[in-house]
């Protein structure tokens, strides 16, 4: 790739992600773009997340991490930036994929495009019941500073970032937060920042029965609310947030709908 060859830090969280660790893992090995550290960041896992890693250890870079105590997602992902040694920072789960040009392409185009901090792409889902695969957005996605589009319509993957490394610096997610801090920290990003996009999708997010956003819905309604309350005066002044109220409503009666039909079956087995 010439003379463009920064270093990028590439941050992995896991908490007993066993799972899809080897494919996950293997996605990043395959990158074109091979000037790159793995910050494994295991947060007090108990399953064999570390075992799998193991196998990898051989390469130098591959950086293990473990906290000594179980954190909230957006505070483990802070401890893990700060082991970064990068120019840019770049992130994916342990369920996630990339295509195997992912980083290559996001380098060219943030190396030559110096206005933007900030550069994300589309993605596929992939539904692992179904075992089906689409494209997440079909239409052209939103980029500059674009706060008001992110609003309206939130399009941002945190598994297809990747940003300059000098921002946390200044900002850092809110370690508070265990679903939604990646939309709490673009959002406030946004504002500031340019935000660069490929529309092609670079990733992609695997939905499973075990997804955080899924497993937490409660808490997902709970941190939204919260987020509303303390930004609706301040960095939201003048913008409709009625698309992430009509999110929060989807999420309670998603959430509702799901108790119900518990209790159903406890009732069931009752009888």
């Amino acid at each position: 790739m010439n003379k463009i060859n920064p270093l990028v830090s590439i941050i992995m969280n896991c908490h007993n992600g066993e799972r899809y660790l080897d494919e996950s893992l293997n996605s990043i090995l395959n990158q074109t773009y091979q000037n790159w550290e793995l910050i494994f960041f295991d947060n007090n896992s108990y399953d064999n997340s570390k075992k799998i890693l193991s196998n990898y250890e051989n390469d130098q870079r591959v950086k293990y991490f473990k906290s000594n105590k179980f954190l909230k997602l957006y505070d483990a992902r802070n401890k893990a930036i700060e082991q970064a040694k990068g120019k840019y920072i770049a992130f994916i789960d342990t369920d996630d994929l990339w295509t195997n040009n992912k980083l290559e392409k996001q380098i060219i185009f943030i190396e030559n495009n110096q206005e933007f901090e900030i550069i994300y792409s589309n993605y596929n889902v992939r539904f692992e019941n179904e075992k089906i695969e689409i494209l997440k957005y079909k239409k052209e996605l939103p980029s500059g500073k674009a706060m008001k589009d992110f609003l309206k319509e939130y399009s941002i993957g945190i598994l297809t970032v990747m940003m300059k490394r000098k921002i946390f610096e200044l900002q850092n997610f809110n370690s508070n937060y265990d679903i939604i801090g990646d939309f709490d920290l673009f959002i406030r990003l946004s504002k500031n920042y340019k935000i660069g996009c490929i529309q092609e999708p670079l990733s992609t997010f695997r939905y499973h029965d075990q997804n955080l956003s899924k497993k937490k819905i409660k808490s997902y309604i709970i941190e939204y609310i919260h987020w509303i309350k303390i930004n609706r005066k301040t960095l939201c002044s003048g913008h409709n947030l009625i698309n992430i109220r009509i999110t929060i409503f989807k999420l309670i009666f998603k959430y509702v709908f799901h108790n119900f039909i518990k209790f159903l079956r406890f009732k069931n087995l009752g009888m």
